[in-house]
């Protein structure tokens, strides 16, 4: 569908600037949040959000019906502006639509075209956002190939892109979302290289914004280094002037939250952008949490 149009338990403190941080929290300790990390934007600020949806399954623990009324209450809670989800089924992102306000809309296509297979959606406010044109490739030696899958990764890969026009300034920008593979990283550098190289064919006066799960440590990895190096991308966890939360492994896959773990989470920008703050949400009822990922959220502005 092309859019709807279209691991240890206990408390390990350590001394960080006159507060004790956590070096691993229970899951008990992750917060019922009573208001928004970063919420609704205001004014000409862009709240942009990446998160890996965890695939809808009814096999427990966890199944999509116990989590499904936790996301939409998250989503609700800081309606993002722009939403970039990883690993969505077709139903699970119909959900979601359903359960988000109505200004909201989605593109996106199955990583094994139409409807099948896992999806890289772009969700957005169209209150604010109106697309202007979108595509998809195929993270492979044939990009524009439907399904394709040269590297020696077992699943499919793909990236998902829109170029927005932003009502509300008047500008424009391109979002692009994707997943690398969890396996092979050797698909995940040429990955990386062929998103670099696309980044570079779009016209250099457009900022870029890129949000995915890249299953690779921020800061210390190939595909961190092939997208930041000499390419004008910039991570927003560096760039930020605020950040709203410790930094914690941003795939916590249902054990305790680590702070300074493994953040695989990204989200990127070229050009013109001033990162304000990010944080790495750690909403949950009642122990329950909408995924295996912290959603990780980034307040910005097109300068």
């Amino acid at each position: 569908m092309r859019r709807r149009w279209g691991r240890l338990l206990g408390l390990v403190c350590v001394l960080v600037v006159g507060s004790v941080l956590p070096l691993a929290q229970p899951m008990a300790a992750a917060r019922d949040r009573g208001g928004p990390l970063i919420g609704a934007a205001r004014g000409d600020e862009l709240h942009v959000m990446s998160f890996n949806l965890r695939f809808a399954s009814e096999r427990g623990p966890h199944t999509w019906s116990q989590r499904r009324p936790i996301m939409a209450a998250l989503l609700r809670l800081e309606q993002p502006t722009l939403l970039g989800t990883q690993e969505g089924f077709y139903g699970q992102l119909r959900d979601i639509a359903e359960d988000l306000p109505d200004r909201y809309d989605w593109i996106g296509e199955g990583r094994k075209g139409g409807s099948r297979d896992e999806f890289v959606a772009i969700f957005f406010d169209t209150d604010r956002l109106e697309p202007v044109a979108y595509d998809h490739f195929w993270l492979s030696d044939t990009p524009d190939v439907v399904g394709s899958n040269t590297w020696g990764n077992d699943s499919v890969r793909m990236v998902t892109w829109v170029r927005f026009h932003d009502k509300r300034t008047g500008r424009e920008f391109i979002a692009l979302n994707t997943h690398l593979d969890d396996e092979s990283a050797y698909s995940r550098t040429r990955a990386a290289e062929l998103i670099r190289d696309r980044i570079g064919a779009f016209p250099a006066d457009l900022p870029i914004i890129v949000t995915g799960d890249f299953n690779d440590a921020a800061e210390n990895s190939a595909p961190y280094d092939i997208l930041t190096t000499g390419t004008g991308l910039t991570e927003s966890w560096r760039a930020a002037r605020h950040r709203l939360t410790p930094a914690y492994g941003s795939w916590h896959h249902y054990v305790p939250l680590r702070v300074n773990g493994r953040r695989i989470d990204w989200v990127l920008t070229r050009g013109k952008v001033t990162v304000d703050a990010v944080g790495l949400n750690t909403f949950s009822r009642k122990g329950e949490f909408p995924s295996d990922h912290l959603p990780l959220q980034v307040r910005l502005h097109l300068d």
